[in-house]
């Protein structure tokens, strides 16, 4: 920071007492920071008196704090060849080192005067700032102390080291030592109580640390002060959207909203407009969020806040092209932007474009080291390619006797964003003791997932089921080969082909039955909350029988955080042949049911936390023209996510639905999985 003039103009004036033309009205200019007034009237003087040392120096601080560096460098440099020994003007030059941000140089310099006079006050606050600039902020708090033990309560000094204080919180926060920066910002506000630049700082650093309900704290204490209240009000809309509170969120950022009428800082009242529309945004009322950014757009069409804020809208509604469009207008107006460089990784990895999303969160870390959201970025899409192990071990028994043990493992190992490997082996082995069969099965099976356009995926596999059971052992050939596409926005699209042996009890599995299925899987999200999914298989068997099975799902999306949602479910089945004496086949199957489920994604859960999942249903199935009967389905999972690359959860399923097995038959199963991440990067990333 700049020493005030102040503190020099007794020195100045006495050295201009010999000289008659009086210079009180550019001292007051200097004084009162008019420093294009305070230029014009000593380059008036220097015209007359172009020798006058005091007219030379209040010129050099007028251009210099004017923002003309390098010029006040010159003028000060010319006046210590003229001057070498004047302690007046060493100080100005070195000041003038830091408006041009010298700062190596003007430590070395601050240093040498502080030799010379170890208890000048300017000397002290300018070295204090110099090494407040270069980021050594242990330093700078003891030289601005030692400012303020020559000055006791010196405004410029005290305000100083406020700054000094939050640049030193910063940095802890960029380090991700949230403790020291927390204890930085609260020795602050000791110094400086109820601080309005310190408060923000310590509820952004809460809101970086998770510690939502300090956050909402700190801004309640801000919103005190009536002056600042529409600012705390931003902020506290923002912890209850990160708290899953939407609509709280909303109903806050309105009543922000509705103040702007009364509100004089520019700044203010974008930051009110913006949260608001994010409110909008955050609780999917996207036509009224649109309205209001075509109208802030036709005013002013080229502000990145309103472009950010339409790209954002356009992710949310899915639109990924046309938010990748206003990220790239956002780069075009400033390359440094934070909002266009991540903001434009994640609407690109939402496309499939993988290899530029890494690019474009690598380049806000260019600008912004270590900034956690892209930092946490990259850490995600890390693990979509990062090779794994997951083995699921199960334990099944149903009301027809039948009991399995089962083991599988699954391998991925990505080599590219493209291309991945594909292994997995299983064990199973099942019994029955009222009709004595038993059997055992072993699969192999090696493959690969290759993009073949960011919107379609290739996935193959092949290998071998090697069987034991009671009179007939045999090794079969067994496929999946799938496509994934992507065909619009909001729609999903799987086709593929499957072989594989019917292996749900012993007695099955004996008899060989190989199944050959084409089949379908279509899902549709919408922007209000509703989806449906639908599938369809059509299966013919070596033993000349043949299946048709379609699936749909209409269900609806009630919460967020965690995930909520209920629907409809609707099974329709029929078999070319029905053999009721060897498994279920019915001739025509119809079951309907309703549905509750609820998740809390380990894909999304932190490390050292819990992740569940629990689906809960009930209906109605009919068999060919028997009665109807009710139905029940109850599926579970818990798990814990011990760290980023290692995760353990049970699960649990229990149906009485016919199509799981045969009719009448209620159905167990209980099972532990287990997944580790082999490394903590992609191969190809290390």
């Amino acid at each position: 920071m700049s020493t005030k003039f102040y503190y020099v103009l007794i020195a100045i004036f006495i050295s201009t007492l010999a000289y008659t033309q009086n210079m009180q009205e550019g001292f007051t200019y200097l004084e009162t920071g008019q420093y294009a007034k305070a230029a014009s009237f000593f380059e008036t003087v220097l015209k007359a008196h172009p020798k006058n040392k005091t007219a030379q120096l209040c010129y050099g601080r007028a251009v210099g704090l004017l923002g003309n560096s390098k010029q006040a460098v010159g003028i000060f440099t010319d006046l210590l060849d003229t001057y070498p020994n004047d302690f007046e003007i060493q100080l100005n030059y070195a000041e003038s080192l830091l408006w041009d941000k010298n700062y190596k140089a003007a430590k070395s310099y601050y240093e040498t005067l502080i030799k010379e006079n170890s208890t000048n006050f300017a000397a002290l606050l300018g070295y204090a700032n110099t090494l407040s600039n270069l980021k050594m902020y242990d330093a700078a708090l003891i030289y601005v102390d030692k400012a303020l033990k020559v000055s006791p309560g010196n405004q410029n000094a005290l305000t100083s080291k406020k700054y000094m204080y939050l640049g030193y919180a910063y940095q802890k926060q960029q380090a991700q030592n949230y403790d020291e920066a927390e204890r930085l910002l609260k020795d602050n506000l000791t110094l400086f109580k109820d601080d309005k630049d310190t408060l923000l700082n310590l509820a952004n650093l809460y809101l970086i640390a998770g510690k939502l309900d300090n956050a909402e704290s700190t801004y309640n204490t801000i919103a005190k002060t009536p002056e600042n209240k529409t600012l705390a009000l931003n902020g506290l809309a923002l912890v209850n959207h990160l708290k899953g509170k939407d609509k709280a969120a909303l109903n806050i950022s309105k009543y922000a909203y509705n103040t702007i009428s009364n509100l004089n800082d520019a700044t203010l009242i974008q930051h009110t407009k913006e949260r608001y529309i994010q409110a909008l945004i955050w609780n999917k009322n996207y036509k009224e969020a649109q309205v209001l950014i075509d109208e802030l757009y036709e005013a002013q069409p080229n502000e990145n806040w309103i472009l950010a804020l339409r790209a954002t809208l356009n992710i949310y509604k899915s639109d990924f092209k046309k938010s990748v469009a206003d990220y790239n207008r956002i780069l075009e107006n400033d390359s440094t932007s934070f909002d266009g460089n991540l903001g434009k990784a994640n609407a690109l990895k939402a496309l499939g474009k993988y290899d530029d999303a890494y690019q474009s969160a690598e380049n806000t870390l260019k600008f912004y080291d270590k900034q956690k959201d892209a930092t946490n970025f990259i850490t995600s899409l890390n693990t979509s390619f990062t090779p794994f192990w997951e083995t699921k071990a199960s334990y099944s028994f149903d009301n027809g006797d039948n009991k399995a043990f089962a083991v599988q493992t699954n391998i991925e190992f990505p080599t590219s964003t493209k291309f991945k490997w594909l292994a997995r082996y299983g064990y199973r082995t099942t019994t029955n003791k009222v009709t004595n069969f038993d059997a055992t099965s072993n699969d192999v099976s090696l493959g690969l997932a290759y993009q073949l356009l960011p919107n379609i995926t290739f996935k193959g596999t092949a290998g071998v089921t090697a069987a034991k059971a009671n009179t007939n052992d045999y090794t079969q050939l067994v496929t999946d080969l799938a496509l994934n596409i992507k065909p619009f926005k909001l729609q999903v699209l799987d086709i593929g082909y499957k072989s594989d042996v019917q292996s749900f009890n012993a007695e099955l599995l004996n008899r060989e039955i190989v199944m050959n299925n084409l089949y379908a899987n279509y899902n549709l999200s919408t922007n209000f909350n509703l989806g449906w999914f639908t599938q369809y298989f059509y299966t013919w068997q070596n033993d000349d029988n043949a299946r048709n099975l379609l699936f749909t799902s209409l269900y609806y999306n009630i919460l967020a955080k965690p995930a909520l949602k209920a629907g409809l479910n609707y099974q329709y089945i029929t078999f070319k042949n029905q053999v009721p004496t060897i498994y279920f086949s019915p001739k025509q199957f119809n079951a309907g049911e309703v549905f509750v489920n609820i998740i809390k994604d380990e894909a999304v859960t932190k490390p050292k936390a819990w992740f569940y999942e629990l689906t809960a249903a009930t209906g109605l199935q009919y068999i060919e023209d028997d009665s109807n009967q009710s139905t029940y389905r109850i599926q579970g999972k818990l798990g814990y996510k011990f760290t980023e690359r290692a995760l353990l959860n049970l699960y649990g399923t229990r149906s009485n639905i016919a199509s799981a097995t045969a009719a009448g038959f209620t159905f167990n199963e209980i099972g532990v999985r287990f997944k580790w991440y082999l490394s903590g990067v992609p191969g190809f990333r290390k």
